[in-house]
């Protein structure tokens, strides 16, 4: 029989945020919706623990505002995720990834969790959005349809609105037992993408001065390929005995 699918537990990732309000409303918005995973990763503020107690707009989601989980990076952030599906306009950006329009993404996110994967949604500052250096963590980019005049959005205001297409698209799925593979979550992901580099470095595969836009690459490319867990498993084998063959 077709159930709800719970979007609890879809987890809400805010990038470098630097007004303690916006996240309060961020919050808040999650409240609404019965979300209540929320990350903050590197926030301007250095005083987090301060600033919690200053964050006055989280009516009715302060819970959920304190048991807010603090990370210094973002692929701390997204580690444990299948599917990192990062926010923005096209007004100013050429994406590497592929896009989906703000309607679509409902049926992306029920399959997902209905096979047991877990999503991040996640936003980037206020003032400039998230970087190219952060979305390459991403395997989708979903368009927030802004007009081109006034292209960015409040950040609170940005959480709301994704959510609320969620929630409002969201249908009965109907969820059997899955044959189809785990996928590899983002932290295999980097891991994978790591030791490819400790390859291409043992092996002289290009100069010191490419080897972080070949990083970028690695990780589009990786998340391209969108590998189960087994096979990123199977694959890291495999390339760590090569590199044992080349450092020995």
């Amino acid at each position: 029989m077709p159930i709800e699918i719970n979007l609890n537990s879809l987890e809400v990732i805010l990038v470098s945020p630097r007004n303690p309000l916006n996240i309060g409303a961020a919050a808040r918005a999650m409240a609404n919706f019965g979300l209540s995973l929320l990350t903050v990763v590197a926030p301007w503020e250095p005083r987090w623990p301060e600033m919690l107690s200053e964050i006055k707009s989280a009516v009715g989601a302060e819970g959920l505002v304190q048991n807010a989980k603090r990370t210094d990076t973002l692929v701390e952030a997204v580690a444990d995720c299948t599917l990192v599906i990062g926010t923005g306009t096209l007004t100013y950006r050429k994406p590497e990834q592929p896009v989906v329009a703000l309607p679509d993404l409902a049926p992306i996110v029920q399959r997902e969790l209905a096979h047991g994967g877990r999503i991040a949604l996640v936003f980037g500052p206020e003032k400039h959005g998230l970087t190219s250096e952060d979305l390459s963590y991403s395997h989708i980019l979903v368009e927030i349809p802004t007009q081109p005049a006034q292209p960015s959005m409040n950040l609170g205001q940005a959480v709301a609105v994704c959510l609320y297409e969620l929630a409002g698209r969201a249908r009965p799925y109907a969820a059997h037992a899955s044959t189809s593979p785990q996928p590899a979550t983002a932290g295999r992901e980097e891991l994978l993408a790591s030791l490819v580099e400790e390859l291409m470095i043992a092996s002289e595969y290009s100069p010191a001065g490419m080897r972080q836009a070949n990083r970028h690459d690695l990780r589009l490319l990786l998340r391209r390929l969108t590998l189960s867990d087994k096979d990123a498993r199977r694959t890291l084998g495999l390339l760590r005995r090569v590199l044992y063959t080349l450092r020995h």
